[in-house]
């Protein structure tokens, strides 16, 4: 048996490095595809460009390998059903548990080592990763700025252009707001078309505009506010360059703080901190709501209630509201009395409907904040999940399918995964908007999957012909006879006649 698990563990090995690194290059290639827009153009060095790619390949490693668990798993067994090496064990009488067994503890120490390195090395690569990202997008800033948005990312200046030509880079409706004086919009810029290019030196920002006016507000000092007679400028021009300073526009490094306190970027020891802290905070905001609510929205001044009582001032004297009759106090009012009672009644419960609306979607934002680090803190515990429950998907159905190689393997594994992966964002996203609970939410593809992998398991150890289209021909007949009482036809075993 050292033999055979020596053996079993040298086949999974070998199709698991395989797997990974071919999962791992899609996820790099999906990068790309992602960022190529913002990565193009920005005379990047190589060697900034390989620091990118493998900070970001390092992100992936956590999802790619319960992929590449699976797939090995279906080509593993595969293989050994194909070429008939798993049924001479079996017929040696050991039995599938036991094949299993050697593959199934290698797996489970990389679901240790997953976990590991989801919470030790992910949070530091994620943090360099998409610092470094941030500050490749601060480079040449003109290939930043889409159409149909404005554009902040020029201290002093907000710019917004209609349509942008991809290929000529010629920008159509172009609008400059200057607020380098920080007194408002009293500087604008119209043009109808124009470019944008850099400087060699990338110290500024050269805008060549065509048909188009400018606009000022000049500012008078020292005058009364009842003599200002607001004056302003306006230039039309038919071409005009203009040349705006950028400063810190190179690929200049930011330092590791800049999402310290990013959810994606803690371990478990700093996520559960973050989810105390932000609990308490949750709690403590909560109280002071309803609180400042029963004081000022709910009862008069100088009144406030506790328990069944009303509690006047700093007296004792408190009487119960089942003893109080509004509808007969009501009655004892004036007419004029009456109308101003009612006109209050609505302003009060306008007021605490608009500061009950007010608060619940600040606790609702608080309470999407904490969701976020929880499912975080989950997600590290079930990624290393997933890579058993995906051994135990990929080693069943490989020894009954008994396919080999990346053709058969690879379409059921992406097929699987696929599931997996709208299953997870599903949950999670359900998750953090509060509609289903955290734990639910990201335990949603392990409680689904789990079952499916047992099942598996069960048919492959009994031998049962799952893949086999005349096995669910005749469940299919069986159950048409049920509903129509017609039974279905069968095959005379000698002649081979139907009757």
């Amino acid at each position: 048996m050292k033999k055979i698990d020596l053996f079993m563990i040298r086949s999974f090995i070998g199709q698991l490095i395989l797997t990974f690194f071919i999962v791992l290059i899609i996820f790099i290639l999906q990068f790309l595809w992602m960022y190529v827009d913002e990565l193009a153009g920005k005379g990047l060095e190589l060697k900034v460009l390989a620091e990118l790619l493998f900070q970001f390949s390092l992100t992936f490693v956590p999802l790619s390998l319960p992929l590449a668990i699976l797939l090995a798993s279906l080509m593993t067994f595969g293989n050994l059903g194909e070429f008939l090496e798993l049924t001479a064990l079996k017929s040696a009488g050991v039995p599938l548990q036991r094949i299993m067994l050697p593959i199934f503890i290698f797996a489970s120490c990389l679901a240790v080592a997953s976990f590991l390195f989801a919470d030790y090395v992910l949070p530091i690569s994620t943090r360099k990763a998409r610092t470094l990202l941030h500050d490749i997008r601060r480079k040449r800033p003109e290939l930043n700025i889409q159409s149909g948005t404005f554009y902040n990312g020029i201290d002093g200046f907000s710019i917004k252009i209609t349509d942008k030509d991809p290929e000529t880079n010629r920008l159509e409706g172009i609008y400059i707001y200057d607020h380098r004086e920080g007194i408002g919009n009293t500087a604008v810029i119209h043009a109808d078309s124009g470019y944008m290019t850099v400087t060699a030196d990338e110290s500024g920002l050269i805008l060549t505009l065509f048909n188009g006016y400018a606009y000022k507000d000049i500012e008078e000092k020292n005058v009364p506010q009842d003599k200002r007679k607001y004056p302003f400028r306006r230039d039309r021009f038919s071409e005009q360059t203009m040349v705006i300073e950028l400063t810190g526009f190179g690929l200049s490094r930011s330092g590791m703080d800049l999402y310290r306190s990013n959810y994606a970027m803690l371990n478990t020891t700093q996520l559960t901190f973050f989810i105390d802290s932000l609990s308490g905070r949750y709690m403590i905001r909560s109280e002071a709501y309803f609180d400042e609510f029963s004081r000022t929205k709910l009862f008069t001044p100088g009144q406030y209630f506790s328990g069944d009582y009303y509690h006047y001032g700093d007296t004792s004297a408190a009487r119960k509201l089942k003893d109080f009759n509004c509808r007969a106090a009501f009655d004892t009012l004036s007419f004029q009395d009456k109308s101003t009672s009612v006109n209050r009644a609505l302003n009060l419960a306008r007021d605490g409907t608009a500061f009950m609306i007010e608060k619940s979607e600040s606790l609702m934002a608080e309470a999407k904040n904490l969701k976020r680090y929880e499912a975080e803190r989950y997600k590290r515990y079930t990624l290393p999940i997933a890579c058993l429950v995906f051994f135990f998907i990929g080693a069943p159905l490989g020894a009954i399918i008994r396919k080999g190689g990346l053709g058969t393997p690879a379409v059921i594994s992406v097929l699987f995964f696929l599931f997996y992966y709208v299953i997870t964002l599903s949950g999670e996203k359900f998750a953090k908007e509060l509609i289903i609970s955290v734990p639910l939410g990201m335990l949603a593809s392990t409680l689904i999957l789990l079952p499916l992998g047992i099942f598996l398991t069960y048919k492959a150890t009994t031998d049962a012909a799952i893949m086999d289209a005349e096995t669910y021909v005749l469940f299919f007949k069986k159950v048409g006879a049920f509903f129509t009482g017609i039974k279905p036809e069968k095959e005379n075993e000698d002649t081979g006649s139907v009757t």
